[in-house]
């Protein structure tokens, strides 16, 4: 018993000292701090390529927004087809838009015309972007690559209200899809087609472009069911090189929208990026 114990009391005090000698081991001490510093070295490494990425993507992304935009087509003031703006441009193109965005329907149709590349302006009412839900709703639709344009913020006809009136139904829903998307709309579409001589020096002052349409029939009783509108949207006198298709935010509407923007497609017409349309807001902000 004595023997085991005392050679219990060897082992003990040898693996003590075994661990001293480990512990103070010069060499291992200074193995253990090289690889401290190697690796406090690589974290710094790692940082700072970090921070040089991103950097090198801020100045990516700064200089694209500084880059001048080529515009290749405009509004023709008078009868609001789209037009190139030089002679050799392709003419046979038609214009998608669609009204009282982001009420019930709108995200459902920018996703119908995102899976068959269909490009086209959302024309936003304001006050279908007041609360979270219509926050959201607009969001999507802008993230999805999309034309925010303005509807003003109550549908209110321009001619029935005050000038004060006038500025507050466009400036606040400016300033409302500016601080959901981070873009200030470019484009303006009053309600009912009805704009006034305080409305246009509004315009102005906001450096907007008036976009009104050429034709449109979906708020037409004969033509709220897809294969009525379809028909008719596709097959109307009025469509022509440059045309610029009023459409809504109803049901109907986002029933019909893929086979209009493919049949349109069929009939050889490009469907045009509304981003190649000139604004002088966007112009003046990348000179």
């Amino acid at each position: 018993m004595k023997h085991a114990l005392s050679f219990c009391g060897v082992t003990l005090i040898s693996a003590l000292l075994l661990s001293a000698c480990q512990t103070n081991n010069p060499t291992a001490s200074k193995t253990n701090s090289i690889t401290s510093s190697l690796t406090q070295s690589d974290s710094s490494a790692t940082k700072a390529s970090s921070d040089s990425a991103l950097a090198e993507s801020e100045k990516i992304i700064e200089e694209k927004k500084l880059k001048p935009v080529e515009y290749t087509y405009s509004v023709n003031p008078a009868i609001f087809t789209i037009e190139p703006l030089k002679k050799e441009g392709n003419t046979k193109v038609a214009l998608l838009t669609f009204d009282d965005a982001p009420d019930k329907y709108a995200v459902e149709i920018a996703k119908k015309l995102k899976s068959v590349d269909a490009p086209a302006v959302f024309f936003v009412n304001g006050m279908y972007a007041e609360s979270d839900e219509g926050k959201q709703k607009l969001k999507e639709i802008h993230d999805m690559g999309f034309e925010i344009g303005n509807h003003s913020q109550t549908h209110a006809n321009l001619s029935e209200i005050t000038p004060e009136e006038q500025r507050q139904e466009i400036v606040k829903t400016n300033e409302l899809v500016y601080e959901i998307t981070g873009v200030k709309p470019r484009f303006f579409r009053a309600p009912y087609g009805v704009n006034t001589d305080v409305s246009a020096q509004i315009i102005e002052e906001e450096k907007m472009v008036f976009m009104n349409w050429t034709y449109g029939y979906d708020w037409e009783a004969d033509y709220q069911n897809p294969e009525a509108l379809t028909d008719i949207m596709l097959n109307t006198d009025y469509l022509s090189d440059g045309a610029n298709l009023l459409m809504h935010d109803r049901s109907w509407t986002s029933e019909a929208a893929i086979a209009i923007a493919e049949g349109l497609k069929e009939k050889g017409y490009t469907l045009i990026d509304p981003a190649l349309i000139a604004s002088p807001e966007r112009e003046e902000s990348t000179q």
